[in-house]
């Protein structure tokens, strides 16, 4: 496969939420993440030295804004923008460092940059030892439309998929198994995002912080075939689906396994045979972002 583009990085996920106070004590206080800065309609957190991982903006309707991703160098930048005008998607430079455009079968906005300036402070973690925004997955209406603009258009790289059902991509050469996916799903959305731990106890103490907290738990704790992660699924106060996980198979660059195509079955979910919640990766709209 030839790459038309180099990644560095999935850089953060936009939310629009319903209720930015009750979000916000949420992901700091239960999630973990710290807050970086805040104004009326717009919170930014973090789980990284980077400036923001998550960043949360009030609205009528809960759902996906925005993903950011990081690349390689400000030369690659430009490359990648030379490519997204050549297929057709129309990008727009918001900054030196920064682009945006959208993905035309589910108005997603993609912002793609580069160098962005470290946190003034190290980050710290909190509750939970997290080390990074891990990955996003939508549900996807049209699987055919969905895999050719994400691999054939923008360059991800397959890992494993469930043939015209499931994809799990990476952002090559990141190593990491998926920092996206796709599932064939009833319309267009977010199924869930995930925060990647240092170690299997973060799993096992977040498990009983959200039963005390009366958070519900929707899937897992269990472990997925494809990428090896251990999971657990939560939901947020609108009843968006985020992800805690420990554990995921890297690539090298050069010379890395060929995509695993995989049966249509639960095993793939779970390899422990838990049952996912009906209300799993139900909630998230794919929203029009007004920043």
């Amino acid at each position: 496969m030839t790459h038309p583009i180099r990644y560095a990085r999935l850089g953060y996920a936009a939310l629009q939420v319903t209720n930015l106070a009750a979000s916000t004590r949420f992901y700091a206080e239960v999630m973990g993440l710290k807050i970086e800065r805040a104004d009326a309609a717009t919170t930014w957190l973090r789980c990284s030295d980077k400036p923001y991982d998550l960043v949360l903006e009030t609205g009528a309707i809960p759902g996906l804004s925005r993903v950011g991703f990081e690349l390689e160098s400000r030369a690659e930048l430009t490359r990648a923008f030379d490519h997204i005008a050549r297929v057709g998607l129309f990008p727009a430079w918001t900054g030196e460092t920064s682009f945006r455009f959208s993905n035309p079968e589910t108005g997603l906005e993609l912002d793609y940059y580069a160098d962005p300036p470290l946190a003034a402070l190290p980050y710290e973690p909190a509750l939970t030892q997290i080390v990074r925004l891990g990955h996003v997955v939508l549900n996807v209406a049209n699987y055919a439309d969905a895999h050719r603009f994400w691999v054939d258009q923008l360059g991800f790289e397959v890992s494993d998929h469930v043939p015209g059902k499931i994809a799990f991509l990476r952002c090559w050469p990141n190593p990491l198994h998926h920092s996206f996916a796709l599932l064939t799903g009833e319309r267009d959305g977010l199924n869930h995002f995930n925060f990647m731990v240092t170690d299997i106890d973060d799993i096992g103490r977040a498990m009983n912080r959200m039963k005390q907290a009366d958070v519900p738990i929707v899937f897992g704790p269990g472990r997925h075939l494809p990428s090896g992660s251990i999971f657990l699924y939560m939901l947020d106060p609108d009843g968006m689906s985020t992800e805690y996980s420990f554990g995921m198979e890297e690539f090298p660059e050069v010379g890395a396994r060929p995509p695993r195509a995989l049966e249509p079955k639960p095993e793939v979910l779970d390899t422990w045979g838990s049952i996912a919640d009906p209300r799993f990766g139900q909630t998230g709209a794919i929203v029009s972002s007004h920043v």
